[in-house]
């Protein structure tokens, strides 16, 4: 390869639209996908992609692939697939905790080879919190082991994250501007990644089982299903006491005055139910009115709750009868949520998303970076990894988090399970991912079969399908895929490869070469994203292979794998699902998961060259 390749004007518009992408990605002022769209529009503007192919990123197989899979993951959801996962769990593990660990580990490390990270911590986050509340194993030391398995596992099929299935289309595109006598690079199929995942996932399980399980904290919230919410919320959040019915007379101050007015009122308990005429509900509106004859459903220590009755002049009752039904643990309770980095909620207000006049549901407490916000939360802007306390009934809870704004963690009753598809799914899946393994059929074509198999027979339906992608990653993977194809055919890809081997010594060796990029898109991925990282790297680390005669499958496939090795911030997805949940800090992150990432990148390299 020539290394001294001339810098052209429309290398240095990309290399300017790199360096604006990782800016923005960094300092998080404008959402990623929006960035991603001014990316896209601006490539097309000034033609560093051709028109006809702009949007091209949109039809590619790496968009279908990430669509059907999260569908598939659904559709193995909706059969109650987990819940029978961690049934089976807990009689395999007999009671050990080491056991539950490695087995729980090993289940979420192969489930996410077939389905998006995240949508696995999804899925696995109420399992961990069952597994918890039957064992008394805190989810501060359940949740790292799972997340880096979760993490690892998803090296062992070509569908198993995002970088993995942006590969074979950045590959493909990269044939077009090889030098002349190069040969052309060829997609990997389904299984190609399996030996590095499975030494990823054994590195893993190895690494928590005999090293890291010591460096697991002991404290963190113990696990919360609806029976166990009174003593664990107390305990937790300083939510504590019992229900109460309070009906407001004539003499109340009460009277004509709206919900959210009630609430500010000095020493008032949590104000979680409303009776007023023939209409009782859970999480009133704000807004609403309380009239004569209104009863309030409180809750707090019995003291606070009859100084609050004495001091509006409310009648205290002896038992619950109004309320009786609303509150039956079987229909209403105090859930926690985390909140996905993709939210629609990160930065509002539970005011400004109305969350009890739209979905029925109350915020009690934030649970931010080990601090507790229980004061005037409704008005405290959201961030990504709060820990939600929330009260709901369990209906409008399962509707509200059909969204994705938020992971519920605890395991509670949910919306209708289709068990008697259970098998049908699982035939559905294993046909799928059979039809992926034959050379002759395209993966995505593979997934989508399953697909439309899977809504054929009625294990999910349509609208469900739609619900379970996540639009965002999609539009963001869509957009940027054409920055990739613009460092490639401008030549600024070559140029940064040419430029960068230059300041190497002679007889650099390989391998050492290979640390480097997994190095330097490990540190990409920290700032742009996992997506934005590969799609980067990926075209340099061709180029780079080419100048210095290494393998480029090889090298492509280390970024690939590279920009998974997040297992120390929160700006990796699955990381920052966890953080809230066990109560984690920046130090508990980076003492544990910094090693585990090293060896995370020793492995591969390591691995990959005995393999190319």
């Amino acid at each position: 390869m020539d290394t001294a390749l001339t810098l052209t004007t429309d290398m240095e518009l990309v290399l300017g639209l790199v360096g604006f992408t990782m800016a923005m990605f960094l300092f998080e002022r404008v959402r990623a996908d929006v960035v991603a769209l001014v990316v896209l529009v601006v490539l097309g503007l000034t033609g560093l992609v051709p028109r006809e192919d702009l949007f091209g990123g949109f039809a590619g197989n790496a968009v279908m692939s990430i669509i059907a899979t999260m569908i598939l993951g659904a559709g193995l959801d909706r059969t109650g697939a987990l819940n029978r996962l961690a049934g089976w769990l807990l009689r395999r593990a007999n009671g050990v905790e080491s056991r539950l660990l490695l087995f729980t580990s090993a289940a979420a490390g192969v489930t996410s080879s077939v389905m998006q990270n995240p949508a696995v911590m999804s899925l696995f986050l109420p399992v961990a919190s069952r597994l918890s509340s039957r064992t008394g194993l805190t989810l501060s030391r359940m949740l790292l082991p799972l997340a880096a398995a979760i993490v690892m596992g998803g090296g062992l099929t070509m569908v198993g994250n995002s970088p993995l299935i942006l590969l074979n289309d950045l590959l493909v595109a990269a044939n077009a501007n090889l030098p002349s006598g190069a040969a052309a690079l060829e997609p990997l199929n389904m299984f190609a990644p399996m030996p590095i995942g499975l030494a990823l996932l054994a590195l893993s399980l190895a690494y928590f089982h005999f090293f890291a399980g010591n460096r697991l904290r002991e404290d963190g919230g113990d696990a919360v299903t609806p029976a166990r919410t009174q003593s664990y919320f107390s305990r937790a959040y300083g939510i504590e006491g019992d229900v109460y019915e309070l009906t407001v007379t004539a003499d109340s101050p009460l009277v004509g005055m709206s919900v959210g007015d009630a609430e500010a009122l000095h020493g008032a308990p949590l104000l979680l139910a409303l009776r007023t005429g023939e209409e009782s509900r859970l999480s009133p509106p704000a807004d609403t009115r309380i009239w004569v004859g209104s009863v309030l459903g409180m809750m707090g220590p019995r003291e606070q709750v009859a100084d609050f009755a004495q001091n509006q002049f409310l009648r205290l009752s002896a038992r619950l009868r109004t309320f009786a039904d609303l509150f039956n643990p079987s229909r209403a309770g105090i859930s926690e949520a985390v909140v996905p980095p993709t939210s629609r909620f990160i930065g509002k207000t539970s005011a400004q998303l109305r969350l009890r006049k739209q979905d029925g549901i109350s915020l009690l407490a934030i649970n931010r970076d080990k601090q507790v916000l229980r004061d005037d939360v409704r008005s405290t802007p959201l961030r990504a990894g709060d820990m939600l306390v929330l009260h709901s009934i369990w209906t409008d809870l399962a509707q509200a988090a059909k969204g994705k704004d938020f992971v519920v963690v605890t395991d509670y009753p949910k919306d209708e399970q289709r068990p008697h598809k259970f098998k049908i799914a699982m035939a559905i899946f294993a046909g799928s991912m059979l039809l992926a393994l034959s050379t002759r059929i395209p993966v995505p074509i593979a997934l989508m079969t399953g697909v439309a198999a899977m809504l054929v027979a009625g294990v999910l339906h349509v609208d469900e399908a739609y619900a379970a992608i996540s639009w965002k990653t999609v539009f963001l993977m869509a957009c940027l895929i054409p920055l990739g194809w613009a460092m490639d055919s401008s030549g600024a890809a070559a140029w940064l490869a040419g430029h960068t081997l230059e300041q190497l010594p002679d007889g650099f060796p390989l391998w050492l070469l290979q640390v480097l990029i997994g190095l330097l898109t490990t540190a990409f991925s920290l700032a742009i994203s996992h997506v934005g990282a590969t799609i980067i790297m990926v075209p340099i680390a061709i180029n780079v292979a080419l100048a210095a005669g290494g393998n480029p499958t090889a090298f492509a496939l280390i970024v690939a794998l590279s920009a998974s090795n997040n297992l120390m911030t929160a700006s990796n997805p699955v990381m920052s699902m966890i953080t809230g949940p066990a109560n984690y800090g920046a130090r508990d992150m980076w003492r544990v998961g910094g090693p585990l990432s090293l060896l995370y990148l020793l492995v591969i390299v390591a691995v990959i060259n005995l393999l190319y």
